[in-house]
């Protein structure tokens, strides 16, 4: 202890003297500079703990979902998927609902959008498993004809 309060002495009179060599500073002053460096010396060594406080939505879990839209906690502007939104301002969907304390199924796309891929989706037909696929009927076909040579055909008429 007593050689870290005489390497804390030796730090604070090195920057006390680099600052007075390059300013002015009045003579009962320079005693209040040490103190001032040195107790800011002492308090680097000391690890202080974080306070992390949850960030307060813009307005309540029940109001930020509506059929139309959902309302972000973190601006108050309504989106219809909040997905690219949440990535803008560094969230994940897990993270986005820790943060702001939303219930693990809160939903990410509101639900009028959410209805409108639905329809559309069963409208192309996606999501079925495919019909087997039809073969091909080969009729029977009538015989061709034999091509006749032109020289052969010539001789014949002529």
């Amino acid at each position: 202890m007593a050689i870290e309060n005489e390497i804390l002495i030796t730090l604070a009179a090195e920057i006390v003297e680099a600052h007075v060599s390059n300013n002015s500073i009045a003579v009962g002053e320079v005693s209040t500079l040490i103190e001032k460096v040195y107790g800011a010396l002492e308090k680097l060594g000391v690890p202080t703990q974080a306070v992390v406080e949850k960030p307060k939505g813009a307005v309540s879990i029940r109001a930020s979902i509506k059929p139309e839209h959902l309302v972000s906690m973190i601006d108050g502007k309504p989106y219809k998927m909040l997905k690219r939104h949440l990535t803008l301002h560094g969230y994940t969907p897990e993270s986005y609902r820790e943060a702001f304390g939303l219930p693990s199924d809160y939903p990410m796309i509101a639900a009028s959008h959410s209805q409108k891929r639905r329809e559309i989706a069963k409208t192309l037909g996606l999501g079925r498993k495919r019909k087997a696929p039809v073969e091909p009927v080969v009729a029977d076909k009538p015989a061709r004809k034999p091509r006749v040579k032109k020289v052969v055909a010539e001789l014949t008429e002529g």
